[in-house]
């Protein structure tokens, strides 16, 4: 497992709708603003190659000291409301590993979406979800 990782599903308004601490690093007191800083400096980056490639992940976009950003968007362009965007901050270089856990968090993120409980861009709370992510992050990561 990647020894820093954060991931962070952005909804087409550049909202955060879901957050995790997936690495086993210790933690520093400001660690948290620091990852989310850096994975939403990269948003721009995103949003310009998301437009240039019909790949949906896009390995890593941006990088800040030895802090990896890779993004996985999901096929928002053609439907309005499920432009999405899946990051992590991590400092391995599993490619396949990341690529297996993108493609899985975006299944079990299909599953969320297809839920009639659940509001499509909203903050996702479940603790099965977030259950399900870490498990990924530990086999993929």
């Amino acid at each position: 497992m990647a020894t820093t990782a954060c991931f962070i599903i952005v909804s087409r308004n550049d909202i955060p709708i879901y957050e995790a601490e997936v690495g086993v690093a210790a933690k520093r007191e400001d660690a948290a603003q620091l990852h989310q800083f850096i994975l939403h400096a990269a948003l721009d980056v995103v949003q310009d190659l998301a437009w240039t490639t019909s790949a949906m992940y896009l390995k890593s976009v941006d990088r800040f000291n030895e802090l990896v950003v890779s993004v996985y968007v999901t096929a928002g362009h053609i439907l309005y409301f499920i432009h999405t965007r899946l990051m992590l901050l991590h400092d391995s270089r599993n490619d396949d590993g990341i690529k297996s856990f993108f493609q899985e968090v975006h299944e079990l993120y299909i599953k969320t979406l297809l839920n009639p409980l659940y509001l499509p861009g909203s903050r996702i709370t479940s603790s099965h979800f977030d259950t399900k992510v870490r498990a990924l992050a530990r086999k993929y990561l």
